[in-house]
């Protein structure tokens, strides 16, 4: 499994046999700077979503077009992505819902967080729940994408349920759980072998670095990794 953190929330993901990305945020993403969108998108097979902030739907409408990917999101989410940004491949689902995608497949676990995104003239939509992806793998680690979230108690029975062994854990505060939190909850909660922390070092109202987050884990930062955005790690 070769994994890549693009800035902000936003990851690709390799298999031998998928391209994923999740919650692709390029365009207008300071963290995204310097990298170049046809590269993070190519061979693109799936785009998953966590949830409906313009953050993190991001450019999915476009890649979809130009890669002819599978979009997966909850199922309000989906359901305006084809109405509203003409997405033709969709995978709807919703919380505590699996889909099988080749040779993966995803599950729709809880977050804490909002979901809605606002036009230009200012409307809100209402774009269903926040969620975190559980990826099951064929031949590959098992892989948790947290969403934006803050720490809470089931956390230990996502765990229990799905044993994650790669966590994508949002770090940034303000609008997710904080680095010591996010600690906490990875050491309280769950069983990582690697940890990639994010949503960070982007928005100047966010924490700009992993410092507090690495400081936090303590006897567990080994686990840790803090690639730059567009660094490629490989698992």
């Amino acid at each position: 499994m070769k994994i890549t953190w693009l800035g902000h929330a936003a990851f690709r993901i390799e298999t031998a046999k998928s391209t994923i990305l999740i919650d692709p945020f390029f365009s207008g993403n300071p963290g995204f700077e310097g990298l170049d969108r046809k590269d993070a998108a190519k061979d693109v097979t799936h785009i998953l979503l966590t949830h409906g902030h313009a953050d993190h739907i991001g450019d999915t409408a476009d890649i979809a077009r130009e890669t002819g990917a599978v979009v997966l999101a909850n199922a309000d989410l989906a359901a305006w992505l084809g109405a509203n940004r003409g997405v033709g491949k969709l995978e709807p689902g919703n919380t505590g819902g699996t889909i099988s995608l080749g040779d993966f497949s995803a599950t729709f676990v809880d977050a804490k967080h909002s979901s809605a995104f606002i036009t230009e003239d200012g409307v809100s939509h209402a774009l269903g729940n926040a969620n975190g992806l559980m990826l099951h793998f064929a031949e590959e680690p098992t892989l948790l994408h947290m969403g934006d979230t803050d720490i809470f108690s089931d956390m230990q029975l996502i765990n229990e349920l799905h044993k994650p062994e790669v966590g994508l854990v949002p770090i940034g505060d303000r609008f997710t759980m904080g680095g010591a939190i996010a600690a906490l909850a990875c050491q309280r909660y769950f069983s990582f072998s690697s940890i990639f922390p994010c949503h960070y070092g982007s928005f100047p109202i966010i924490d700009q670095t992993a410092d507090v987050f690495v400081e936090a884990m303590e006897g567990d930062r080994g686990i840790v990794a803090v690639p730059k955005p567009g660094e490629m790690r490989q698992l």
